[in-house]
């Protein structure tokens, strides 16, 4: 097999795997990324990150197959066994691992322990790593090669895996347009380190003035999420923390004990999708091709199933480069991704108003859910796995 040269641009959490995943099938993978961490200093630190991700089965499979799962194991790291989500109390709809007969649903992990914990694989597989503060300048390509320019310099592959995000450089240099707007409201996201034991649910409440969410993280820390107007939530960032804690405390009453806050951060939510996954050897994965309302946390679990598409398209092919292969990737991942668009959408806009027939239905459908038993459990089967088998 053709060794094949290919640079993965963006070296967070959906691009680091990437260039594991493939680098594993034999592959002479270069990362380029502006901003190069101390994975080790990362891994050993015990300061928190505020970013985490609620890790599904499949992610976390995959994990464990690059090797960074052991690492993971061994820092901070809460696994959930329940997910709940409501309107009001007595209205719950609650999904169990022990209802299809799993250890636990998944996890919640800092972004920055993830990340760091791919990048201690990069020098098992000879992954070289280059720092590039510079924009892009150009895309060149030819029948059996791509090249991007950075300025003067300039790098050389038989294929890119644009992994730069939401607001991709390569995918605009490439002319790839994107569909999707930007929602009315931002989201508050606030660690505190929270008086009590390991919690072992996540839940979401539906408000008329958005959804709030509870993430346990390993104790004592936990992730509170709030979504609200953009102009509230920018008040509540002016407030002294013992203020901001009593607007959390009005609309987080189910709290398992009392807290002190230590970090938050608002930012705008968007939703956002490639109208082309490729263009001939430049292709798209994670948020750079999509990026979705973060209601479930299902985005960098979206952005790793990228990955392992790719890769067993890519698997054995002597031209990593193939078009035909891209084109391949993006009929797999483009319809799944968008369904779960769009089921995250139709969540959220169902829920996030004060229309009083439609809080009946809701109410009557939470209810309802929560009593449908296989069908139940096929939804958290697919919830957790990522597949729809």
């Amino acid at each position: 097999m053709n060794k094949n040269k290919v640079i993965v641009v963006g070296g967070g959490m959906v691009g680091a795997a990437t260039a594991v995943k493939l680098a594993k099938q034999g592959r002479d993978v270069t990362v380029i990324e502006k901003h190069l961490i101390d994975a080790d200093h990362i891994l050993s630190s015990d300061k928190v990150d505020i970013r985490i991700s609620a890790i599904n089965r499949f992610s976390e499979n995959l994990l464990d197959e690059l090797g960074a799962m052991p690492l993971l194991r061994q820092n901070r790291i809460a696994p959930y066994q329940q997910l709940e989500a409501y309107q009001q109390q007595g209205e719950n709809l609650l999904f169990d691992c022990h209802e299809i007969g799993e250890t636990h649903l998944g996890h919640l992990i800092e972004n920055n322990l993830i990340q760091a914990s791919l990048w201690r694989q990069f020098a098992k597989y000879d992954i070289e790593v280059i720092e590039q503060l510079s924009a892009i300048t150009d895309i060149t390509q030819t029948v059996d090669s791509i090249t991007l320019h950075y300025g003067d310099t300039q790098y050389t592959a038989d294929l890119v895996v644009a992994a730069d995000g939401g607001q991709s450089q390569l995918r605009t240099k490439a002319g790839l347009g994107v569909t999707g707007w930007q929602y009315g409201q931002h989201c508050m996201g606030v660690l505190i380190k929270l008086d009590a034991s390991q919690q072992v649910k996540t839940w979401q409440q539906f408000t008329p003035t958005g959804p709030v969410a509870f993430l346990p993280m390993q104790a004592p820390y936990a992730n509170l999420i709030c979504y609200h107007d953009a102009g509230v939530l920018k008040q509540w960032q002016k407030l002294s923390n013992e203020q901001l804690k009593a607007k959390l405390i009005d609309h987080f009453p189910e709290l398992p004990g009392d807290f002190e806050l230590l970090e938050h951060a608002v930012f705008p939510l968007a939703r956002q999708h490639a109208n082309d996954y490729s263009h001939r050897r430049l292709v798209l994965v994670g948020d750079s091709a999509h990026t979705i309302n973060p209601l479930a946390g299902q985005g960098v679990n979206l952005g790793f199933q990228d990955v392992v598409a790719l890769a067993d398209i890519l698997a054995d092919q002597p031209d990593v480069g193939q078009q035909a292969l891209l084109k391949r990737y993006e009929k797999k991942r483009r319809h799944a991704n968008l369904l779960m668009m769009s089921m995250m959408d139709a969540c959220y806009f169902g829920f996030s108003n004060e229309i009083k027939p439609l809080s009946w239905v809701r109410s009557k459908f939470l209810k309802l859910a929560n009593n449908t038993g296989p069908a139940k459990n096929w939804v958290l089967k697919y919830a957790i796995s990522g597949t729809l088998s």
